[in-house]
Order: structure tokens, then C-alpha cells, then sequence
């Protein structure tokens, strides 16, 4: 019996089969010499009174040329070329009256007894169909005919890719394209496997300008510019010598070597010569643009990388020659890994959202400088990858923030901390849960409607909720991010500057912003208690703080001493690792008990 798994397996197989059948624009086209030629010499070779090209259609097989047959296309059902694509095997049927599932088919019914098809199949696996030979007596065939029969479907198949050759070219510069590239490297591979070579991957203008450009003067304001440097890279490197078209003003070349150090060094030469065969090609009235080529250079050996991981990692070169002003850059595996680790956290985070147990909120106490008592907690988020273990949110948060999902990981903080400062709350803890948000959840319509929402949901004060923005997410905001802020404020929720001190050399902003506390961040506060500048900086930090109304809290307190001196400056709130360190609700109600007992004892 076949299961649910393998049948959606041959169900998504004969979807991409048939996808691929049609995108090759064969069926139902007028008939072609070049395949009815190999459909006559079929039919001679065997003798036979019918031979066809014989393609498998959803429902039916249709002729792309037939010799002996007045039909173009006959029922798929019970017809021997649709056995032959699905099982991408030779089907040789002596006699169609002796078997039991084709004796009552329509084609033994119109008199035919002997068929023998050879599928029809494309380099990546899928089967359009077959070659077949069929006659109206019984007959066997031999190993050799079984051969020829073979034969002959590959020269269909060749014939099919040289018809549809435009696939594997780029039809503005004539080069081999990305599909012909990987074709090319896995032939290679098989011929010479494990021999070194050298992807050069080169890129004649930035994206970026290239975007901008194209808006001003349309899509194809570089294909002048893409023939003339096909022509000259092509022209440098000689006959011979294959140059493929990757991409819109990119190209790739394949230079081959023993894999020693002075055939990496050949190949760094190579890519400078390329560089600047390109920087000096003139452009004359057509392309009102700077030209920025650069090259990338990946190492790699024949059947040990698949043709697409050559391709990644050779853009990936030639993106650290651009973004690094090199010119031309050698593949680094640890700067790629760097950008591959970047990659799975932001497509591993929206499983995280998802499952339960790799995010939670940890909690940083805050304790007031005038009682010593904890009035309040800032809410840390931790993620535990299921592969790459605890990822610090110093890594994961500003990436998350510049995707579509820096809404649902704000939404997940908020729900989460809500519930448990709700928690607290009903419990008679006098707790204030502090919450960091981005400007880009201000630019949502309905922030704070949402917030307001979660609050009155678990009947919630908003005064028990604290937001903190950095003063970069204050400052260069839209007006909607200002009038989600005034929302907030008229709401009643206190606004918290955090990172204070790091962001703006003017301090004018402080006049407009609808914020009620800042915190100095702990790059200050480190060195307060030995470096005398600090203590100066943060003495005015408090003073102009307070004169304005703003209650202030101190970051990244490490020791006692920094503890007293900014009681003694009066600062109004400490946080920081002498006093706890981010810790679970189980871990933060422990040290809280322990915290009240030991005030206890001490009064």
C-alpha cells in the first residue's frame, strides 16, 4: 500500500513534470522535419509501420511527429507511453493481447500487437514521454535494437534542447546563462572529477545604483553596457574559454588549476585584468553612470561542490570585494558563514515565534537609589535555537527589526510580559515591567490600540507598563512614529529614552520629546567609580535630567562603590549586575524574597 508521504511525493513529482513539459512549449505545435526524421528512420530501422514522438499530457499522449498514424493524440489512459513516463523505464510488450492490462486497451482494440517505447527524459529526472515503434504483429526485440530504440530518444531529447537552446542563453548577450553554467560544471565534474579550478565571479555595476538608475531610465538602460562588456571579458579571455551570464551585468568565468598557491595567485591576476578590462571600457552618450566592477574569487574542485554552492560562495567573493571597496576579493568561509548564520537566525525566528520554548522573557530588576527597594523590572528577550543554541539578542534583535517581522516579535514581548506584570500585579508586587520597542512598531497604524488592547484584556494599569526607545528611534522618527507617541502619552504610558547619552551630540530634542525617563547608559556608568570624567559627565547627565522633569535611572551597574556614588549624585534608579543579573520569573521572585527578608532583617 502506498501512504499519504509518497503519494503527495508522485503527486508533486508529476506536478513539476508536466510544469516542465509546458514550459519547453511543445505540445500542440506544428509538425517539426527534424523530429520527423528521427520518427522515418525509426520506423525503418524496425521495420515497423508506426513510430511516433509520443509527449504525456495530463490526460492524453499527443504526437509531436508520428509516421503511420493519421491521429495526433489518443487517451492517456491505458496507453503504453504514459507506462513508459511513469516509470521512466524502457517498455518492451511482445504481444499486446497477451497482457493483462493492455489486451482490452484501445490501441490492441485498433489492431495494434507489438510496442516498444524509450522515455523521453530531461537531464533533472523528468520523463516528457517516449520514443515508441509499434507494429500490428507480434514480435521480440534484442539487445541491440533495445539500444538503438535508446538511441534514438536521446536524439529527440537532443534535438528538443537544441530547439529550446534559448533557455540555456542569454537572448541580450548571447552567453551561456546560470542553467548552462550548472550543466556545463556537472559534465565537467564527471569527466575530471577532483580537479581544482577558480569561480570568478564579476559584477560590472552596484545594485543599488543600478535599481535607482533603472527607475530613472528604464529596464533597459544597461543592455548596451551588458553586450559591450560580454564582448570585451569574452574578447580578453580567448576562444575557447567560457564565459557565462548570471545576472544583469554579471558574468562568471571557470579558470582551471592544479589547486596550488601560485594558481591562486594566477587567479587573483586574472580577476584584476577582468576588473580592469571593465573600468576602462568606454561608454560614450549612452550610459550616464559610473561603472564599479569587481570580481570575486572562489576556489573549488570538480564533483566536491554542487554548481549552485559554486555560484553562492563566488557571489558571495564578489560581494565582499564591493561592499569592502577591495576591487577583487578571495571567497572567506568564515565572512560567509557570518552572512549563512544571519540568514538561518532571521528564517529560524519565525519558527521561534511559533514554538513554544525557544523564546522567553527574562527580568532585570530596577531598584530605587532613595529606598534600596526593587520598584521595577525591564522585561530581556532569549532565544535558545534548536541548532545553534543561545543566541544573544545583541545578534538577533537588529536583524529581526529590519524584517517584516519586527511587528510579531514586539507583538510576542508585549502579550508575554502583559501576562506576567498582570501576574505580579494580582499578587500585590508594586512592579513596573519596563518593555523595549523599535520606531518601526510605531510606524504601525495600530500599535497603540493593540497595546492598550492587551492591557484592558488582562486588566492591567497602564501605569504598571513602561516603554523604552533608543534616542536614534526618538529622534529620526515620522511624524507617525510622533503621533503613535503622543498617543501613547495621552494613554498614560511612560515613554523611557534608553541608551541615553550614546545617540545625539545635540541635546535639543530633549525639548520635544514626550519621554518621561532616561537611562544613562552603562558605558558611563562603567567607569564612574575610578575615572573622574565619568563621574563629571553623569553628575551633569542628572542634573540637567532632573532640572527637565525626567526621572533617571542608571545602566550597567557593576559594584557597590558606583552603587553609593550615584545615590550621592542622585540618581533615581540603578539596574545592573550587582545588583542581579537578567534572570527567570522563578529566579527573580526568589531573589526579590530574599531581597525583602534581608531589608527586613536589617530594619
Amino acid at each position: 500500500m502506498v501512504n499519504d508521504p509518497d503519494i503527495k511525493a508522485l503527486e508533486e513529482h508529476e506536478r513539476r513534470r508536466l510544469l516542465t513539459l509546458r514550459q519547453l512549449n511543445l505540445l500542440d505545435t506544428p509538425p517539426s522535419e527534424s523530429f520527423d526524421r528521427i520518427t522515418r528512420i525509426a520506423s525503418e530501422l524496425f521495420n515497423l509501420p508506426i513510430a511516433a514522438v509520443s509527449l504525456t499530457d495530463e490526460d492524453r499522449q499527443w504526437f509531436k511527429s508520428r509516421v503511420g498514424v493519421d491521429h495526433w493524440e489518443i487517451p492517456r489512459f491505458k496507453a503504453c507511453c504514459g507506462e513508459v513516463t511513469d516509470s521512466s523505464e524502457v517498455l518492451i510488450l511482445p504481444d499486446l493481447l497477451e497482457s493483462p492490462h493492455y489486451r482490452d486497451s484501445p490501441l490492441a482494440q485498433s489492431g495494434i500487437r507489438f510496442y516498444a517505447g524509450a522515455p523521453l527524459r530531461t537531464d533533472d529526472g523528468y520523463t516528457l514521454g517516449a520514443m515508441c515503434v509499434l507494429g500490428s504483429e507480434p514480435r521480440t526485440v534484442s539487445e541491440h535494437e533495445v539500444s538503438i530504440l535508446q538511441d534514438l530518444a536521446a536524439m529527440v531529447m537532443a534535438q528538443i534542447e537544441l530547439q529550446h537552446a534559448f533557455g540555456r542563453l542569454d537572448p541580450l548577450t548571447g552567453l551561456p546563462n546560470g542553467s548552462k553554467f550548472i550543466e556545463d560544471l556537472d559534465d565537467r565534474a564527471r569527466d575530471n572529477a577532483g580537479a581544482g579550478c577558480f569561480a570568478l565571479y564579476i559584477d560590472l555595476i552596484d545594485s543599488v545604483e543600478m535599481h535607482s538608475l533603472q527607475r530613472v531610465l528604464g529596464p533597459a538602460c544597461f543592455d548596451e553596457v551588458a553586450r559591450e562588456a560580454a564582448m570585451r571579458l569574452q574578447l580578453h579571455l580567448g576562444a575557447g574559454k567560457a564565459l557565462y551570464q548570471v545576472g544583469a551585468c554579471q558574468y562568471l568565468h571557470i579558470l582551471e588549476s592544479a589547486g596550488q598557491c601560485q594558481d591562486e595567485c594566477e587567479a587573483l591576476t586574472l580577476a584584476r585584468h577582468l576588473r580592469q578590462v571593465l573600468a576602462s571600457m568606454p561608454l560614450g552618450d549612452a550610459a550616464p553612470f559610473m561603472l564599479h566592477p569587481v570580481v570575486g574569487v572562489s576556489p573549488f574542485r570538480l564533483g566536491d561542490v554542487a554548481p549552485t554552492d559554486v555560484l553562492r560562495t563566488a557571489h558571495s567573493a564578489c560581494q565582499a570585494a564591493r561592499d569592502g571597496e577591495t576591487g577583487v576579493s578571495l571567497y572567506s568561509s568564515a565572512l560567509d558563514e557570518r552572512h549563512r548564520r544571519r540568514f538561518a537566525l532571521i528564517n529560524g525566528f519565525r519558527h521561534a515565534l511559533e514554538d513554544v520554548g525557544q523564546l522567553q522573557l527574562v527580568y532585570q530588576p530596577r531598584v530605587s537609589l532613595a529606598s534600596d527597594d526593587c520598584v521595577g523590572a525591564e522585561a530581556l528577550l532569549r532565544w535558545q535555537h534548536p541548532t545553534l543554541g543561545a543566541v544573544s539578542p545583541v545578534e538577533f534583535i537588529p536583524l529581526i527589526e529590519n524584517t517584516p517581522m519586527a511587528r510579531p516579535l514586539t507583538d510576542w514581548v508585549l502579550r508575554h510580559a502583559i501576562v506576567q506584570a498582570a501576574d505580579w500585579h494580582r499578587r500585590g508586587l508594586a512592579l513596573r515591567v519596563s518593555i523595549n520597542i523599535s520606531a518601526a512598531n510605531l510606524e504601525e497604524s495600530d500599535f497603540s490600540a493593540r497595546l492598550l488592547g492587551y492591557l484592558a484584556e488582562h486588566g492591567l494599569p497602564v501605569s504598571v507598563i513602561e516603554l523604552e526607545l533608543t534616542e536614534s528611534a526618538l529622534i529620526g522618527n515620522t511624524r507617525s512614529v510622533g503621533d503613535a507617541l503622543d498617543a501613547l502619552v495621552e494613554a498614560g504610558i511612560r515613554i523611557a529614552i534608553d541608551d541615553f547619552g550614546t545617540g545625539y551630540s545635540s541635546l535639543a530634542y530633549l525639548q520635544k520629546v514626550p519621554a518621561d525617563v532616561v537611562k544613562i547608559d552603562r558605558s558611563f556608568v562603567a567607569q564612574i567609580d575610578h575615572e573622574p570624567r565619568s563621574q563629571t559627565l553623569i553628575k551633569a547627565m542628572i542634573s540637567m535630567a532632573r532640572d527637565l522633569d525626567y526621572h533617571v535611572v542608571a545602566e550597567g551597574v557593576e559594584s557597590q562603590q558606583s552603587y553609593r556614588m550615584l545615590q550621592a549624585l542622585g540618581c533615581d534608579e540603578a539596574q545592573g549586575y550587582w545588583l542581579a543579573r537578567p534572570l527567570s520569573v522563578a529566579s527573580f521572585e526568589d531573589w526579590l524574597t530574599e531581597r525583602c527578608e534581608g531589608a527586613s532583617a536589617t530594619h
